[in-house]
Formats: C-alpha cells, sequence, structure tokens
C-alpha cells in the first residue's frame, strides 16, 4: 500500500466526515496517555511522522548522538519509572547501533520500547536503501517485535507493546514504522491501556512460606530485579526488620532494602566481598524477590546447585527463565504484590534470626566503612574521593555505572537508601555510565545523579555529554582513568600472567573535554588536589547548574575490595 498526500488513504475511505490523524501522530497521542514523558531520539527520514507528532506534544524529546546511547537512557528511564522506557531510531544502522540498549534490557528485565522507522512498505523485499529484517534482527533478544503494516492499528499496537513490556518478565519490545504507513489519516481513537496482571501469594503460597520461615534458623531475602516500587521496598524492609531477617542484594541492584537497614548485609554478584558469598551456601532458606538465582548471583552456576537446599522464588514470570539450583516453590508474583501479602505474615521472632542478622550486618558495615578522608602523598586515589564524596550525599542520592572494576567502590561505598538509587548494566555493557546519568538527572532534576565511569568505559558514549549539556542533566561523572581495560587485564593477569596483550589505553585529558562540551571539568592527578576538586565540581552543578567532570588519574592494579 502506497500512500501520498493526494490520494484518499484507506482511513480517509473508512471514517468519511471524521476527524483523522496521521498514524504517527496517534502514536504519538497513545504514548502520552500511557504516561510517558520523555523519548530518546536519533532522528531518521523514516519516522518523520512521528517527530512531527512530537513537535507540538507534552513528551519531552531528548535528541541523541548516536543510538547507542539513546537505547540506554531508554532502557535507564525504563528501570527508575513504572512504564517503558522509550527510544526511536531510523532503519539500518540506527537498529544495528540500538541494539546493545536493547540487549541490556533483556538480561537485566527492563520495560523498554524501541520504536524503529522502516522503509515504506511498497519498497518491502526489494532491497531498498537500509532495508533490513527487523524480525530476524531482533526476535530472539526481544519479548515481541511488531510491524505497523495497518495504520489504523497505531493505537493498539502502542498499547500492545506496553503491554508486552511490562507483563511477565519485564523486557524490551521492538515497533517497526513504515513511512508510508504512519503518513495515513486513520481516526484518532486511542486504545486503552491493558491492565497488567500483577499475581500475588495464594494461601497456600503464605502457608508454606511461614511453615519454611518457623523451621529456618538463617533464613535469607535476596531482593533483585526492576519490578518494584519505593512503597513495597519499605514495606519489605519493614517486615524484615521487625523479624530481624537479612536481605542482600542482587548484583547491582542496591537499595531496595536501605543501605542503613539493620537488615541489610550486602550485595550479591561478581567481585562480590566474601562473607555474602559464602551467605547462599550457609542460609537454610533462601527467599528470591523479583529476580532468580542465575548465573552471576551463584558464580557461573556453581554455587546454591545442592537440590536439597531450600528456595522459594518469587518472580511473576512463570518460566523461571535465568533459574539455576533447586526450586522448593515459586510464588507467582510481582513484587508489590508480594509484599503486600507478606506483611500479613507475623512470626515469632527467634533468637536464632537475631544472632544470624546481627553478624551479617556486622560484616556489611565493615565492608562499607569509609576509607581515611584525609589525602595521602601520590597519585589519586578513588578512596579519597569516594571518602570525600560519600558524608556529601543527600538521602536520596542516586549512583549508575556501566561495567569495569571501577564500579566496586560504588558497590562497596555508595549508600543506596531507596529503591532505584543504583542504576547499572547487569549484563556487563561497557558505554552505560553517561547515558544512564543523563536519563537519571533528566527524570529526576531534584536529586545528586553521580555516575562511575571507567576510562575505557567512558569513551564509549562520552560524546552524550553534548545531550547532557543540551537539556541541561546535571549528573555528577567521575572517570577513574588506569589506562587500561581493568576488568579485563584481571582475567588476563589470572590465566596468562605477566602477559599484558590488548588491554593497555592512552587517553586524552576528559577534564579539558567536559569543558568543551560545556560542563564543568577539571582533571586530578595528586591525591592531595582531589578533595578540592570534588567542591569544585559540586559547587559548579549546584550554582551554574550544569554537569560536572572529575577526571582522576590513579595508579594501575589499585582496586576496591
Amino acid at each position: 500500500m502506497t500512500v501520498t498526500d493526494t490520494k484518499p488513504s484507506d482511513g480517509d475511505l473508512l471514517h468519511p466526515g471524521k476527524t483523522l490523524k496521521s498514524a504517527g501522530h496517534v502514536i504519538v497521542d497513545s504514548l502520552v496517555a500511557h504516561g510517558v514523558e520523555r523519548t530518546f531520539v536519533v532522528p531518521g527520514e523514516s519516522f518523520l511522522d512521528v517527530l512531527d507528532g512530537l513537535h507540538d506534544s507534552e513528551i519531552e524529546t531528548v535528541v541523541c548522538r548516536h543510538e547507542g546511547g539513546a537505547a540506554y537512557m531508554a532502557e535507564a528511564d525504563g528501570k527508575m519509572n513504572q512504564r517503558p522506557g522509550v527510544a526511536m531510531v531510523t532503519r539500518g544502522p540506527g537498529a544495528a547501533n540500538a541494539h546493545v540498549g536493547l540487549h541490556t534490557a533483556w538480561q537485566d528485565s527492563t520495560p523498554m520500547l524501541l520504536f524503529v522507522g522502516l522503509i515504506p512498505f511498497a519498497h518491502r523485499d526489494r532491497e531498498a536503501f537500509q532495508e533490513f529484517d527487523i524480525k530476524a534482527w531482533f526476535d530472539t533478544g526481544a519479548k515481541r517485535v511488531m510491524v505497523l503494516d495497518h495504520p489504523e492499528r497505531a493505537s493498539e499496537i502502542v498499547a500492545e507493546a506496553m503491554f508486552a513490556a511490562m507483563s511477565g518478565r519485564p523486557g524490551p519490545v521492538v515497533v517497526g514504522l513504515p513511512e508510508d504507513i504512519i503518513r495515513a489519516q486513520i481516526d484518532p481513537a486511542l486504545h486503552p491501556a491493558i491492565p497488567v496482571a500483577a499475581g500475588g501469594m495464594s494461601s497456600t503460597d503464605a502457608g508454606a512460606l511461614a511453615e519454611a520461615l518457623a523451621q529456618s534458623k538463617k533464613p535469607l531475602f535476596v531482593t533483585g530485579g526492576n519490578d518494584w516500587t519505593q512503597e513495597a521496598a519499605s514495606e519489605l524492609t519493614g517486615w524484615l526488620e521487625k523479624h530481624h531477617i537479612p536481605a542482600a542484594a542482587e548484583w547491582r541492584t542496591q537499595g531496595t532494602v536501605s543501605f542503613d537497614s539493620p537488615s541489610y548485609v550486602g550485595p550479591i554478584g561478581y567481585g562480590r566481598p566474601r562473607p555474602t558469598y559464602d551467605l547462599l551456601e550457609e542460609t537454610d532458606l533462601l527467599v528470591f524477590v523479583g529476580t532468580v538465582p542465575g548465573d552471576v548471583i551463584t558464580d557461573g552456576f556453581v554455587c546454591r546447585q545442592d537440590w536439597n537446599k531450600n528456595n522459594f522464588l518469587v518472580t511473576i514470570d512463570p518460566s523461571l527463565r535465568g533459574r539455576s539450583g533447586p526450586v522448593s516453590r515459586q510464588i507467582l508474583a510481582k513484587p508489590d504484590a508480594f509484599v503486600r501479602d507478606l506483611v500479613n505474615i507475623d512470626l515469632p521472632v527467634k533468637e536464632q534470626w537475631k544472632a544470624w542478622t546481627a553478624r551479617m550486618r556486622a560484616e556489611q558495615r565493615s565492608f562499607a566503612s569509609l576509607p581515611p578522608s584525609t589525602p595521602g602523598g601520590g597519585p589519586a586515589k578513588m578512596d579519597t574521593l569516594m571518602a570525600n564524596l560519600v558524608p556529601l550525599l543527600p538521602e536520596d542520592a542516586l549512583v549508575t555505572f556501566g561495567a569495569g572494576e571501577h564500579t566496586n567502590w560504588a558497590h562497596r561505598y555508595f549508600p543506596t537508601r531507596r529503591y532505584a538509587s543504583m542504576i547499572s548494566a547487569r549484563n556487563g555493557s561497557m558505554g552505560y555510565s553517561v547515558p544512564s546519568a543523563i536519563a537519571a538527572s533528566l527524570a529526576s532534576p531534584e536529586r545528586r545523579v553521580v555516575t562511575i565511569a571507567g576510562d575505557g568505559e567512558f569513551l564509549m558514549n562520552g560524546q552524550e555529554l553534548a545531550t547532557a549539556a543540551q537539556y541541561g542533566a546535571t549528573p555528577l561523572i567521575i572517570v577513574m582513568d588506569n589506562q587500561e581495560y581493568g576488568t579485563i587485564r584481571t582475567h588476563q593477569e589470572r590465566h596468562y600472567p605477566s602477559r599484558v596483550s590488548g588491554t593497555q589505553l592512552k587517553n586524552p585529558d576528559f577534564g579539558m573535554m567536559a569543558r568543551a562540551f560545556g560542563g564543568f571539568g577539571i582533571t586530578v592527578t595528586e591525591d592531595q588536589d582531589v578533595p578540592a576538586a570534588l567542591e569544585a565540581a559540586l559547587a559548579a552543578i549546584d550554582r551554574d547548574r550544569v554537569f560536572a567532570l572529575v577526571h582522576l588519574v590513579v595508579e594501575q592494579r589499585v582496586k576496591a575490595y
């Protein structure tokens, strides 16, 4: 079907006398109706009608400098909100560049929509400019891939995509938009939002969990995923504290149970402190909420594999995708629904629970104790920076990061005190730090947003500093520059000792780069200069409302733990 500006469309013929809108404009109206506040875009001629619809929309259009950055921003936005983040890119190369954010959303169970402009319907299967097979590309890495081949279904497809992204285990959905189809004039009536089932504990589930807890001497909850609200996080924390039961956090999801809670006993994941690793084998009852015991938590499907272990898995995904080890019982519920029912379970507190929780809490407090804030001599140190930064952070401070050994300073020291105060890429994707910090700052401009980037990671999407400057995002960006891909070097030294190959870097002055993009930038090489540099960066954010970057040049092979 070819649609032109002069020939009546199918919509004109089906709805004579009605006020019509283009399908592209109806898509925008549908996104507004679903509560979307912003979309992250790299423009293309293939979806001009949607861009035109955004012109007069209340949705903020954030124009990004690379599709990977746009997709990361949308994925981070989805982690922070109770609806999917939205990115829009063009066909072929644009879609290819956005794939990295889609993989992050898939492995991190993040609700996200990726709209991809496509070649005209009439040109399909003729090797047209930038043509590609959208289903073949994305079917294995998205919950659904849909193509708008019938313009009158524009609003319906948005509703279906939103539902698919949020229902069950959340994840990414891809929607293809042929450029001629979205120009077709249609009835502008909007499809209603489709309710998402949250599940919950049945009376049988509640009874089984209560019995398991009553028999347990060393219970442990593990929280994770991106499907929480702050209300549920607070209620769970209160229930755990009341019963003196400990909770650990899945790798890179800290904050669901507050950093300060007497029930919080630390993170579990790659590079974890040893005590929380040992917890998985020592506990006699594990309750996973919002996540499952997968590869990272079980250290490569090794830990907690004894089929006699007692594991309760609370997840809305009936397939238990990514799970390893024993399953004593699955409770089919989203975290909020589970917590709603959990708080009605009241059990007598055991002295064993108190001792067990207190022991692990003491380990966590020791692990998270800040190093000395007084600078030492010699090169700049991340320990000095964190020791000076943490006391200055407000209660609702938020940290983002991508992948690398630099992230361990955040795991160890950053005070995550509420849900969605740690936004990260759990699929180990580099380049996530700056885009996620921009998305977080735009979503919550009143919060102190900090990102910790490695030097290798920073240059993968450092150009998005231009986006931060354009839209007034104000994160504090810490670049830990150790002149190498540190994580890979660590593996290299383990397997090929003293044979350094393919991991070393030579970097520019990142402070100068930040200033060129319109923010505050400072490069620090000496430890004695760290406190003053940090103070100047924070002052620039608060006084000038610009992003600030501290380029910290550190020694190689220095680790957080």
